[in-house]
């Protein structure tokens, strides 16, 4: 028994020289503050998303009115005295004896409908901006998936189990594009369903809108909308079916040749084909069909440009008086004091938050005029580089506060809606060492495309000597990169013949 007394402490002995023990330490790390992250969201936010936190904390919040469209001032910009516990109410409030009186407390919401109806009552909740509001909201709609698209018209086919199962099983195997890239014997092994079955319901998928999805390929997708247009019979569709290759390459003259008919009529049959989808899924896309509310909008004047903010979709807000008034009177417990004082300063803080953010976005609105004078007064052709550090540094923030207030948000201007990050762009030094945004370059070239002639069109070179008479000073390699990334052809590809 001695022995295995003594093995067990050697054991142990050995275990703790391995550095297997419990210590303590103390460390710092740094937590966000729930306040503080509510305020960096309130900042980050888009107006849409900033009106939904707002109404969020209107729901838990009861000492938050909301206040119709032509009601009093916020409250935020009042002087509030603080205690050193950090309550917001006044002195004379907080040094007033609390009786215990939970009916009062019971009643409070009673009580504030009463003392709000005589406050507001002046106040009208028809004005037209108020209506103007409610009805934007309302007609606001949710996206719908390609997917549950189809699965709307498959809920209206005629179809057995096991093509509904078939079916769904199509459905959720389309790509991106809204093609199927995997053959229908292979569907059928895996799913465990009778080919016959797959095939009807894969027909069926074809004649789903919009029309194309359900295809296996670009060129399955081309031939088939033209056949649902009754175009079966038409050079596009003998161009397309024998001739997919050349097509690609847009070689007129050569199809011209081997369809036996003249450049005219092939290049008519080349403008039918540009009119179909090659993705049919692009319209039900993430990004598709979004609202953009601009957050600021830039207008120019009898005295130059003015900011003007966009408010009109905030609630505005205040505090409930009839609550103030309730502390003062002192008829409620401590506890609920307590709760009301702390619902109080949540709700001066979420005030003070947004007017905070309101302000950021116009400072930074402020130094993007200024830095980007000549854009708003030509266009796109007067962009400038510009970085985030040159505007923190002007406004007098750190970089990631830019980042964040300038994030997902934007900036109507008298040349159009732009995201606040188009602003910031790198750019290029011309012959004479004046700098030139990327974007600027890039209009130039759209431009001079723009104004080519179609049978005789530049190539990269030429738009290379071109700019450098414009005094940008730029590579073949970056004229084609930046026209790959506009989406325009290369020289071949833009050539068109003349009749």
């Amino acid at each position: 028994m001695m022995l295995e007394i003594r093995n067990f402490r050697n054991f142990n002995q050995s275990f703790m020289a391995q550095g297997f023990q419990q210590v303590q330490k103390q460390t710092q790390t740094m937590v966000l503050a729930p306040q503080l992250r509510q305020s960096l969201k309130i900042l980050q936010v888009p107006t849409q998303e900033l009106r939904s936190t707002i109404l969020e904390e209107l729901q838990t919040n009861p000492t938050l009115d909301e206040l119709p469209v032509d009601g009093i001032q916020l409250e935020t910009r009042e002087p509030v005295e603080s205690d050193q516990n950090g309550s917001s109410d006044s002195h004379e409030v907080e040094e007033m004896n609390f009786k215990e009186d939970y009916e009062i407390f019971n009643k409070l919401d009673e009580d504030w409908k009463e003392y709000f109806a005589q406050e507001s009552s002046s106040y009208s909740y028809n004005t037209e901006d108020a209506k103007k509001r409610q009805h934007f909201f309302d007609s606001l709609v949710n996206e719908t998936s390609l997917q549950e698209h189809l699965t709307q018209q498959a809920d209206l086919a005629e179809l057995d189990d096991d093509e509904k199962k078939a079916i769904l099983y199509l459905i959720g195997s389309l790509d991106g594009k809204g093609f199927l890239n995997a053959s229908l014997s292979d569907i059928s092994l895996m799913i465990g369903i009778p080919l016959a079955a797959v095939q009807k319901a894969h027909e069926i998928l074809l004649s789903f809108e919009p029309r194309g999805v359900g295809c296996f390929d670009l060129q399955h997708c081309l031939l088939h909308q033209l056949e649902a247009n009754g175009q079966k019979d038409t050079l596009a569709y003998r161009i397309i079916r024998d001739h997919y290759k050349l097509l690609l390459r847009r070689r007129i003259p050569e199809i011209a040749r081997k369809v036996s008919a003249n450049i005219y009529e092939t290049q008519l049959a080349f403008e039918d084909i540009a009119t179909l989808d090659p993705t049919p899924a692009s319209k039900f896309s993430e990004d598709t069909n979004r609202v953009v509310i601009p957050d600021v909008t830039v207008t120019k004047g009898e005295n130059g440009f003015e900011i003007s903010l966009s408010n009109e979709m905030l609630p505005r807000l205040r505090i409930n008086p009839a609550y103030k008034e309730l502390l003062a009177k002192g008829n409620v417990a401590s506890k609920e004091k307590a709760y009301i004082q702390d619902k109080m300063r949540s709700g001066k803080f979420l005030m003070s938050s947004i007017e905070q953010r309101q302000q950021t976005i116009e400072r930074i609105t402020k130094q993007l005029l200024h830095f980007q004078y000549d854009f708003f007064e030509k266009g796109v052709s007067g962009l400038q580089p510009l970085t985030m550090s040159q505007v923190a540094e002007a406004v007098g923030v750190h970089e990631t506060t830019i980042s964040r207030a300038i994030a997902n948000k934007y900036i109507e201007t008298p040349h159009g809606v732009f995201e606040f990050k188009y602003f910031f762009t790198p750019g290029l030094k011309s012959s004479s060492g004046k700098s030139v945004s990327n974007k600027s370059v890039k209009e130039s070239i759209a431009l001079i495309i723009e104004s080519e002639d179609p049978s005789k069109p530049y190539s990269d070179q030429e738009l290379v000597r071109i700019l450098g008479e414009k005094d940008i000073k730029i590579a073949r390699r970056t004229v084609a990169k930046y026209r790959e990334e506009m989406g325009i052809l290369p020289t071949n590809l833009r050539r068109r013949y003349r009749n």
